[in-house]
């Protein structure tokens, strides 16, 4: 039998009460205590060096391709380049501006700069102005995609600039590509940097610079060079523009009712079933996005449906699980193939271990399925002596159209540069950003330096796809070339689609 007294229930709620007071309070006193977050704060040159010399000792002792495009010698002139550049105080946007540029040179576009994570969590509520356009480069050209002013009667999608403060398209290309990694020299995936997003916004402020308006020359609808002077946009000042409008969204008084943003799947398939032609979209190999059973599904209702023709989309694919990319590659290839030639990492010296994130996870993966081999490094046996095979169920033997550009990357150029040269295959598009010799990846870690707190990516191992092939350090070139024009960016015409359509249609023409 048990007792219920009243008064031992009181007390035991009266301490539970107590003990959350006081966590409450000390909570509040940690928060109080806190500084504010300050973005202009500036490093001395003496913790700028330290910070500098763990970021270049580190890769030189534990980036497996530091010399693979670059040679030994150059690369210590571009960090002895760098080193110079710290004789006086920095903020960390301009200390993260020098690392960048350094890590550039390496030719990885595994190996990148991020910011610090009190730096990112200050992004995250920051309302700073910016340059408004979003731009797609060429080699001489430059053309709008997108304009933060959205009643901007002028500055239209497809409009062509013509300069930026005097900063022609090439200018500004070959300024900016110094702080632009990409997989070796491919100079798509740096066009193609520049013009995804407002990539080129940010990188204009941090590397060249802003005022308070921008002087742009552009083409109006007439052909006739024009002047203009742009001011920066102001994100704060626009959301106070539009609640004082009457535009906000917890304003009960809109104006009129905006369309709500349509979710696109990261994959898709459309079929036509009268011209016997399958759209496959796939934007990404990341293995939280159920592709196993999506291509399981796409394959078996493109066989029910006896599609002769298969168009596949990784354009903006930027990679993920190369096992993804492989199950897709099987259900295309004619033959066995292996993933690598080689596959192999270095350990970084004992000294590094504290500044390398998930480390413990890194070398448990080395420890069970790497080896050492005469030449010192640590080898993936399985994946430089494995065989895959071509899949037998549903296995698709029409014909194949891959479409490809600068975004086409990683784990992509794995699944392209396999089944590309097979006779039913086609690859149209541009040259990927990702190299088509090998890349570093597999394993990438977030090394964070002690003093700045900035970040920068570390691929720990090294993939050489095929040793056959020439290490020119140029990504995958397509059979067919489909280069955007300022015309089809103004009708948001997909240039590239549309050719996939005339080669099917030329075949099939053929063929009657």
């Amino acid at each position: 039998m048990s007792i219920f007294c009243p008064l031992m229930k009181t007390s035991r709620i009266l301490k539970i009460t107590c003990l959350l007071w006081i966590a409450g309070l000390t909570l509040v006193s940690c928060t109080a205590s806190r500084k504010p977050f300050d973005p202009d704060k500036k490093y001395s040159p003496e913790a700028l060096r330290s910070d500098y010399r763990i970021f270049r000792g580190i890769l030189q002792s534990a980036h497996p391709s530091l010399y693979w495009y670059t040679t030994k010698d150059s690369m210590n002139y571009f960090f002895n380049e760098g080193d110079s550049a710290l004789r006086d105080s920095m903020t960390e946007p301009q200390f993260r501006t020098d690392l960048s540029y350094v890590i550039a040179k390496i030719d990885c576009g595994h190996t990148s700069i991020k910011t610090s994570k009190a730096y990112s969590r200050y992004l995250d509520t920051a309302t700073e102005s910016t340059f408004p356009f979003a731009l797609k480069f060429w080699s001489d050209s430059m053309v709008i995609t997108a304009n933060l002013w959205r009643r901007d009667p002028i500055f239209r999608r497809g409009t062509v600039l013509k300069s930026i403060n005097g900063y022609d398209a090439r200018q500004l290309t070959d300024t900016l590509f110094n702080y632009v990694t990409t997989d070796g020299y491919s100079a798509c995936g740096k066009f193609q940097t520049l013009s995804t997003g407002f990539t080129f916004a940010h990188l204009y402020k941090e590397v060249l610079g802003e005022k308070g308006s921008f002087d742009v020359r552009y083409i109006d609808s007439l052909g006739v060079e024009r002047q203009a002077f742009v001011p920066l946009y102001n994100f704060k000042a626009d959301t106070l523009n539009r609640i004082h409008s009457g535009l906000d969204p917890g304003n009960k008084k809109r104006e009129k009712k905006q369309p709500s943003l349509e979710y696109f799947s990261s994959v898709n398939l459309q079929l036509d079933t009268v011209m016997k032609t399958a759209f496959m979209s796939v934007a990404t190999f990341d293995r939280s996005n159920h592709l196993r059973k999506f291509f399981r599904n796409s394959f078996r209702e493109i066989r029910r449906d006896h599609i002769s023709d298969l168009v596949i989309d990784v354009r903006s694919n930027g990679g993920g699980d190369a096992g993804i990319s492989t199950l897709l590659t099987r259900y295309l290839i004619d033959r066995k193939f292996r993933l690598a030639d080689s596959l192999y990492t270095v350990k970084a010296p004992r000294e590094y271990n504290k500044y390398i994130g998930k480390d413990f996870w890194y070398n448990l993966l080395t420890r069970f399925v790497t080896r050492r081999e005469p030449d010192g490094k640590y080898h993936f046996r399985y994946f430089e002596r494995h065989e895959f095979s071509p899949r037998e169920k549903d296995h698709f033997n029409g014909q194949v159209y891959i479409l490809i550009g600068g975004n086409s990357f990683s784990a992509t150029t794995l699944f392209v540069g396999a089944i590309k040269g097979q006779k039913n295959v086609t690859v149209v598009g541009e040259e990927t950003g990702g190299g088509h010799y090998g890349n570093s990846a597999w394993i990438i870690q977030d090394v964070t330096l002690p003093n700045t707190g900035v970040r920068f990516r570390l691929p720990r191992f090294r993939m050489v796809i095929d040793k056959n092939r020439e290490k020119d350090g140029r990504g995958i070139m397509p059979d067919v070339w489909a280069t955007p024009s300022a015309r089809a960016i103004q009708l948001g015409i997909d240039f590239k689609s549309m050719k996939v359509r005339e080669l099917i249609d030329q075949r099939k023409s053929q063929n009657r």
